[in-house]
């Protein structure tokens, strides 16, 4: 193994949290792993976020699943244990049932509105998942982002109903995604095959890209509303050479799963959490290639 090295503040922490969600979304590569919570731990869980906290205390912590708004008060828990230098994002689909309601959602944003950084609802061009009202997008105390996955042969003339719909929701804005499953190092930036592009480039304007070793993000106008098309690799791990010769693995997302277990990759790799503590860290390589104003 080589010694590991990250972007300053730390890599990204994906904390995936211990209960299952009421979907079954064709390009989720989780699901499976919630058929079986017999060795989910809230408790380990939040050994690990203090962990990680300990080692990159101004990383970027994400909350995802399963579905982190299945039970607000274990979510909680969590939050509690990140202190205010963090950003916390949560991806959810902001599902309301008899135990989880419209008021308790906004309830649990407004009580975490100076903690949360952003709230990634997901809403699809075909109805993968059980969706809220719209309304409810409006009274959210935080900042809220649109996350649509372009899975495989999508419905194309769906498109422009899709973000007009939300062009009448104050205050949202789009990230399409491109099945990152499929995402190599050749197509990471090739757009003159890529689909989703091409069609995003009949309907809307595009204004820059930005993005880094491991992914980007495609800039889009549509009627003064922000939209983005983001493809990211299917890992996060980069084996790179040094100045100093030292050939490093450059981490730019860890995990911590279900069960609290701390994974450098993916792909079921699990972390040296010793030698993490000897990061060595570097100016992150997010720039914007082109800005078009």
């Amino acid at each position: 193994m080589n010694p590991y090295k990250t972007r300053e503040g730390g890599a990204t922490v994906t904390v995936f949290v211990p209960y299952d969600c009421n979907n079954n979304c064709p390009f989720c590569v989780n699901k499976q792993e919630y058929a079986d919570m017999s060795s989910f731990s809230l408790e380990k869980i939040c050994d690990s976020i203090r962990k990680m906290d300990s080692i990159t205390p101004k990383c970027d912590f994400v909350f995802t699943g399963g579905e982190p708004f299945a039970n607000p008060a274990s979510l909680q828990v969590m939050l509690d244990c990140i202190p205010k230098t963090h950003r916390i994002f949560i991806n959810t689909t902001l599902p309301v049932s008899e135990k989880v309601t419209e008021e308790d959602i906004i309830a649990f944003a407004e009580k975490n509105k100076d903690k949360i950084t952003c709230i990634n609802v997901s809403r699809h061009l075909q109805h993968f998942v059980q969706e809220s009202n719209d309304s409810l997008l409006e009274r959210l105390p935080v900042k809220f982002r649109i996350n649509c996955v372009l899975y495989k042969d999508y419905p194309k003339d769906k498109l422009v109903p899709f973000m007009e719909r939300f062009l009448k929701v104050k205050g949202a804005t789009i990230q399409f995604r491109f099945d990152y499953t499929a995402t190599t190092l050749d197509n990471l930036y090739k757009v003159d095959d890529d689909q989703i592009y091409q069609d995003l480039c009949k309907v809307a304007k595009y204004t820059g890209l930005e993005g880094c070793r491991m992914r980007n993000g495609f800039y889009f106008d549509y009627k003064g509303m922000e939209m983005t098309y983001h493809k990211t690799l299917p890992y996060s791990t980069l084996q790179i050479e040094g100045d100093d010769g030292i050939v490093y693995d450059v981490l730019y997302d860890t995990l911590i799963k279900q069960n609290g277990d701390i994974h450098s990759d993916w792909d079921g790799t699990k972390m040296d959490v010793e030698a993490y503590e000897k990061v060595v860290f570097e100016p992150y390589d997010l720039h914007w290639f082109e800005k078009i104003e």
